[in-house]
């Protein structure tokens, strides 16, 4: 077999491994329960099976797993996509890969027009903001639902090689029946996932689609060649990024990493990097980048500090990172920062005992909790500081829950229910935990029932709305009469009402 990213030996015949392609995913699908998820005894059967088999790659078989897990039908053909025409537009002039599409088209759109292929370039989440290439191809290909502003992430179209180089963070080449989808069979495609230079997370994916070819053993490093040098024009571009900034006249302007812009939300009165629907499809940055502010002449120094994050979305315990290191958090002084990433202005010690002890009598304790903190926060090297008279922080503190509020303010249901996983400071009886988490759980939840998908919401249905009959009911009249999803939510749904939840 080749290795496990390559679908094809050199000189392989491709017609004869298409054949044991072919066979090997007839033989998967007539083996998968005719509705619901394979079991674990099934998932383990599957896997005995085909584990083995020479003709069917691990990757390939653990993502086809994933798609029947994910409930996907291998008939399904896409035909509604996932952002409509102006959100679209929005997200194509926002992403950070925008300002290297010039570096794209020189080194792999023209070659791919050439040779007959389209180049479709995602964002993390997996939907198509631009697909470019061969005329004819592109027509053959949106047929299938391969067009712009559709949703090939694993979780919705199963195996594919742009949602399973999301999926697995790795360059992959699938070849004709690897696909999940029986509509997909007769292409064949490479991709590989974009990763932000300053941070390492995903912030896209391209996808080289066609016949055979697309999938040729050379396909793979071409396509791996051309994402270095976009990353490297990506790196040069966030440089001219923090060098223009340090002209600007905004003497406390904040950090902003390359895929998001940079704000302070003052109603939350927290310096952080605004939610972008790119970055919070994936594991936000752990920290963000700022320039200092010009001197009395006007000349700033360009050299980047970073922004240090505090994640305490079903974190326990909670996390602190920032540019060179990361550390685990108690949770009283997990809730001391949240309490003074709120107050940029600072707490009183009477304030700042009520919102993280529940009384006012509890000066004495917080007093001796801070001196703690202080220590431990130079012991670690965190780049904070605990400032007093009042309490406060004098270096700016981003949070994760309220990038996601932020997001969610913005109508990004989304990228806001993407950067959700979990309740804040689950653990934590603290006021201002316990606040921050109502406050955070009831907008994503409104926002899901109001703005959502139906795929979105049954996700959210699943994860986080097991017992809220409400949602699964709404989940119900918005689902497609035809999707299998709708007798797992009827079923939920009886089970709730005898319950009565």
């Amino acid at each position: 077999m080749p290795s496990a990213w390559q679908a094809l030996r050199r000189g392989e015949s491709v017609r004869e491994r298409r054949r044991q392609l072919e066979r090997a995913h007839e033989r998967f699908v007539d083996l998968l329960p005719t509705a619901g998820t394979p079991s674990d005894a099934h998932e383990a059967e599957l896997r005995a099976r085909f584990g083995g088999a020479q003709d069917l790659r691990p990757i390939v078989l653990e993502s086809w797993l994933r798609s029947r897990r994910g409930t996907i039908d291998p008939d399904r053909v896409l035909d509604r996509p996932a952002l409509d025409d102006a959100a679209l537009e929005e997200l194509r002039a926002t992403h950070p890969i925008a300002r290297v599409l010039p570096v794209m088209r020189r080194l792999l759109f023209d070659e791919a027009r050439d040779a007959g292929m389209i180049v479709a370039v995602g964002d993390a989440a997996g939907r198509l903001l631009w697909v470019d290439g061969d005329a004819h191809l592109q027509d053959r290909a949106g047929e299938m639902g391969f067009r712009a502003g559709m949703d090939w992430s694993e979780r919705s179209v199963g195996t594919s090689a742009p949602g399973s180089a999301l999926a697995l963070d790795h360059a992959i080449q699938v070849l004709g029946a690897e696909h999940f989808s029986r509509a997909v069979h007769e292409w064949s495609c490479t991709a590989a996932p974009v990763h932000d230079p300053q941070t390492g997370a995903i912030i896209g994916v391209v996808d080289v689609t066609g016949g055979d070819a697309a999938a040729s053993p050379h396909m793979l490093p071409l396509l791996q060649a051309t994402l270095a040098a976009v990353e490297a024009e990506l790196q040069l571009e966030s440089l001219r990024m923090l060098l223009g900034q340090g002209r600007g006249s905004c003497m406390d302007m904040p950090a902003r990493p390359l895929s998001a812009a940079a704000h302070t939300n003052p109603q939350r009165g927290i310096a952080a990097a605004a939610p972008d629907p790119v970055r919070d499809q994936v594991s936000v940055p752990a920290a963000g980048l700022a320039v200092d502010a010009p001197d009395a002449a006007g000349v700033a120094d360009p050299a980047p500090q970073f922004v240090p994050r505090l994640l305490v979305l079903g974190q326990d315990p909670a996390r602190l990172e920032w540019d060179s290191g990361a550390a685990a958090v108690t949770s009283r002084h997990a809730e001391i920062l949240l309490a003074l990433s709120a107050a940029p202005r600072g707490c009183t010690a009477t304030a700042l005992a009520e919102q993280v002890y529940g009384s006012r009598d509890a000066e004495q304790t917080l007093r001796a909790e801070l001196v703690r903190l202080r220590r431990w926060l130079r012991e670690e090297g965190a780049p904070l500081t605990l400032a007093s008279r009042p309490y406060r922080l004098a270096e700016a503190l981003r949070v994760d829950a309220t990038d996601t509020l932020d997001a969610l303010d913005r109508g990004a249901g989304h990228a806001g229910f993407a950067a959700y996983s979990g309740p804040v400071l689950p653990a934590s009886s603290a006021p201002v935990a316990e606040r921050l988490r109502a406050e955070v759980d009831a907008t994503l939840r409104e926002a899901m029932l109001e703005f959502a998908s139906p795929d979105a919401l049954y996700d959210y249905a699943q994860h986080w709305a097991d017992a809220d009959a409400h949602v699964w009911e709404t989940l119900l009249l918005v689902l497609p009469r035809t999707s299998p999803k709708r007798a797992r939510v009827v079923a939920r749904i009886e089970a709730l009402s005898r319950t009565g939840a």
